[in-house]
């Protein structure tokens, strides 16, 4: 027994659609059909569910029980979208690029968001999110290619933060700028920036980077750069002065540098 459809058009164009319950029958040595009941007026629900029981129609306890039932968890999308889409109008996207390095590198920065960890944890987490559906990496990644993704922002920080200035200042040049460090320790000492200096942690004995950060009179970042451990804070400042982002310098004429050290 089963459910047969029969479509035809007809002369004024439209097709129509006839719905029977029909079950087959051996006359001999030929098989035969005929119908047990006229479907076709019925609702489409209720000859989904005749289909359905026919097709279950030697356990139909099995339609009952969510025993059978089997729940997958697919990869989540939302906060993954949302912070890819922020991205996008805030013209990150547009200042790291187009490519495998600036995918791995847009996935960096939103997996910082979605979770303090490690490259291994970001690796992890594009399994649990639909990173590279939404981002469109077409190819698996692994920690490795993550490490190896920070040599390149490394060597394309520059351009990326010129691009993300200009994007956001346009022509407007501003008129204060705002700089300031801090520094971090170390637990280990293959660090190529790590060394001795003024821990502002109170960790004695432990080596540091010194971090310098410049913002523009918004308290937007500009850019930022790391320093060998024992660099001091005068020093750090005098390596700002000769940045210039595109199209024109951070410090012109009649701008103003404010400092602070933390």
């Amino acid at each position: 027994m089963h459910v047969a459809r029969a479509s035809w058009p007809s002369a004024n164009g439209k097709v129509y659609e006839s719905i029977y319950l029909r079950e087959s029958y051996r006359d001999g040595d030929r098989v035969r059909k005929r119908n047990i009941a006229n479907l076709t007026h019925c609702d489409p629900a209720e000859v989904a569910a005749i289909e359905l029981a026919l097709q279950f129609k030697g356990k139909l306890a099995a339609l009952g029980s969510v025993d059978t039932i089997q729940l997958r968890q697919g990869p989540s999308i939302g906060a993954v979208w949302t912070l890819h889409e922020t991205a996008r109008r805030q013209g990150i996207n547009r200042a790291l690029g187009s490519g495998f390095p600036a995918q791995l590198a847009q996935w960096q920065v939103i997996a910082r968001v979605l979770d303090q960890g490690s490259r291994l944890s970001a690796a992890r987490l594009a399994q649990v999110h639909a990173a590279c559906d939404v981002l469109g990496i077409r190819r698996g990644f692994d920690e490795n290619d993550l490490y190896a993704n920070l040599t390149w922002l490394s060597e394309h920080q520059q351009q990326i933060e010129d691009r993300l200035f200009t994007a956001r200042r346009r022509q407007r040049k501003p008129g204060l700028f705002l700089y300031d460090v801090t520094s971090g320790y170390l637990e280990g000492e293959a660090n190529a920036y790590g060394d001795y200096g003024y821990n502002r942690d109170g960790k004695k004995g432990k080596k540091q980077i010194v971090i310098g950060l410049l913002c523009d009179e918004q308290g937007e970042p500009v850019s930022t750069e790391v320093f060998r451990g024992n660099t001091q804070d005068t020093k750090t400042f005098a390596a700002r002065r000769t940045w210039k982002p595109a199209p024109f310098g951070c410090a012109p004429r009649n701008t103003r540098v404010a400092m602070s050290w933390w």
